[in-house]
């Protein structure tokens, strides 16, 4: 008995290891199946030693975008290539150049690494979609500044299609960790048209790079949580305790009291990556609040409240990506943008939405103004429509990108007659006992 026992539990921790070894390292999102940034490599014309090609990098993510301050891009040289100048674009270290007497090339780095140049920048240092800051749209959100281009100027390479080498071991930082680049590909030469659409060019030569993103690599905590309530129950479903850490009482720079005299100094200078949270239960830095707020005879309503937790942090372009089943009914939406996300064909269940430009794209750090709320109408489809079991609650919550903690299904908010019928099934399970047990004694 006790070895069957210890098997049963070893097969469970087995189990249960091999589940989270699993979903470590996993980079695919059931909900962009496709998405990911490809990097594309157009050689444009020869040099004496080498090269210029215009890189150029594709969001093609549907709802995860690249804020500030900026994606970063690294490599390794195949031989011995150095680059003699750069449009669009700089080198973060120019390395060393000190056995080239002639001229300085821009960067003599084995591995370099580049970065965008910031808006403003002279027109003479410029090439189309360069000078963004490192910022990239999301596809489905903007996609004409989805795009990020700069142009490189490589010597001590290769001066022919059989000659030169592609570059290796790329990487991608956005700004942080998070993206996996995969090996440069050959592909067939991009082609261009000219703007009077009369002739069309192409490129000498053509690799592409693939970058997906995993969310585990991201960061070890997660990012946002998901709390719940409605009209019909006063119980307000919080965030799940310790979603993105636990408040450390011993600690006391972990988390900031938002009643603190001297808040000000503390939260005083520029924004960073690190988040300096507001004290809470939860201890994340966005909190998503779904509130069922109407019902209606045909129609049922709720309303989405974004906020701001992190006062290190402005979100700017954030989007939301909500996951339910009568989006195919959604009939009108308020102060956002809507957009469906059909990742499988016939399948229209989920919904993106972003703030509206220039009103409430810009989502300020922790405070008074810290948050974004909208509302939106659904029409009932007396076929799958009810509000029992969680059914009026979302499946899943996506924030910039990153997947939300959701509360446990057990305590999500109940209809009231839902509670009472188990109340009476409870009552009427021990009367049915106590009359079995009267009949036994008689």
């Amino acid at each position: 008995m006790e070895s069957m026992l210890l098997s049963s539990i070893t097969a469970l921790l087995l189990l249960l290891l091999s589940c989270f070894t699993f979903t470590s390292t996993d980079a695919y999102d059931a909900l962009d199946p496709t998405g990911n940034i490809t990097i594309k490599w157009d050689v444009i014309s020869w040099t004496p030693d080498g090269y210029v090609a215009v890189v150029s990098m594709y969001n093609f993510q549907q709802y995860r975008h690249i804020q500030a301050p900026g994606w970063s891009l690294g490599w390794s040289w195949a031989k011995k290539e150095v680059i003699w100048n750069m449009m669009g674009g700089q080198t973060t270290e120019q390395g060393d150049c000190s056995k080239f007497k002639a001229g300085q090339p821009h960067c003599c780095k084995k591995d370099p690494l580049v970065v965008d140049l910031l808006p403003g920048t002279p027109y003479n240092q410029q090439i189309a979609n360069c000078c963004k800051g490192g910022v990239l749209s999301s596809w489905a959100q903007d996609p004409t500044n989805a795009v990020s281009s700069f142009q490189v100027s490589v010597g001590s390479a290769g001066t022919t299609n059989r000659t030169v080498k592609l570059p290796r071991n790329f990487t991608l930082k956005a700004p942080g960790p998070g993206y996996t680049c995969g090996p440069a590909k050959i592909v067939r030469p991009t082609k261009f048209v000219t703007s009077d659409k009369r002739r069309t060019t192409q490129a000498l030569m053509t690799w592409n790079v693939t970058c997906t993103y995993s969310q585990f690599l991201a960061q070890k905590t997660p990012t946002c949580c998901v709390s719940l309530s409605s009209f019909y129950n006063d119980t307000i479903v919080n965030c799940p305790t310790c979603t993105c850490g636990c408040r450390n009482k011993t600690a006391p720079g972990s988390c900031v009291d938002p009643d603190s005299t001297h808040l000000a100094s503390v939260v005083s200078g520029k924004p960073t990556d690190t988040p300096l949270v507001q004290c809470s239960s939860h201890m994340c830095p966005i909190r998503v609040h779904w509130h069922v707020k109407l019902n209606y005879k045909e129609y049922w309503r709720i309303k989405i409240t974004i906020t701001n937790f992190n006062y290190r942090m402005n979100y700017t372009q954030w989007n939301l990506v909500v996951q339910h089943p009568n989006f195919d009914n959604l009939t009108e939406y308020f102060s956002f943008n809507y957009k469906p996300l059909m990742p499988y064909e016939g399948l229209n269940d989920t919904a993106m939405l972003w703030g509206v430009k220039f009103y409430n794209d810009f989502l300020s750090s922790a405070g008074p103004l810290g948050n974004v709320q909208s509302e939106l109408l659904f029409k009932k489809d007396k076929e799958t429509f009810t509000f029992d079991k969680g059914w009026a609650f979302p499946r899943r919550i996506y924030f910039n990108g990153d997947n939300c903690v959701m509360p446990p299904p057990d305590a999500y908010p109940w209809l009231p007659n839902s509670s009472s019928r188990l109340v009476f099934s409870l009552l009427g399970t021990l009367i049915i006992a106590i009359l079995a047990s009267i009949i036994s004694l008689n």
